[in-house]
């Protein structure tokens, strides 16, 4: 039984390194093409959510289902120093890159630390954060606290 498991968990995580999935009935087709035939909707559904799959564009900018270490994409108990890899400012706003898909996560956290420690607000892409200073903060000492915050030492 834990050798069909393995090779269902092996089957699917191939599938979707292959990034051209776009559903899950689209999956569940294909598990069943391979031999899977006891797979169903709700199967391929809770298989993405327990892996962190996430559907973005492949490179024909089709929407498909990947999983996050195909993307690079750090758990969320990596330390973040893994996950920051950039910390800059340009005398109004702070930029932080990170590893791809990693930057909401860092965003929320930023937004938790807030106006106390002078953070105004952030906005959040996939792999870029910008960090908006309270009035009267001064640019530097906030970028200071970030970087003590993800206790790391960037140029």
């Amino acid at each position: 039984m834990a050798e069909k498991t393995d090779n269902l968990l092996n089957a699917f995580k191939e599938l979707l390194s292959q990034e051209r999935f776009g559903s899950q009935s689209e999956i569940v087709t294909a598990l069943h093409e391979l031999g899977f035939n006891n797979i169903n909707q709700s199967k391929v559904s809770r298989m993405l959510t327990k892996f962190g799959a996430i559907r973005t564009r492949n490179t024909r900018m089709e929407m498909v289902y990947c999983l996050p270490n195909e993307l690079s994409v750090p758990n969320t108990s990596s330390p973040l120093k893994n996950l920051v890899l950039d910390i800059d400012h340009n005398d109004l706003l702070i930029v932080v890159k990170t590893s791809p898909g990693a930057a909401q996560l860092i965003a929320r956290l930023l937004d938790s630390v807030g106006k106390a420690d002078g953070i105004l607000g952030t906005i959040a892409g996939d792999d870029t954060i910008f960090i908006t200073p309270t009035k009267g903060m001064s640019i530097d000492l906030l970028m200071i606290n970030v970087q003590r915050l993800f206790e790391n030492t960037f140029k």
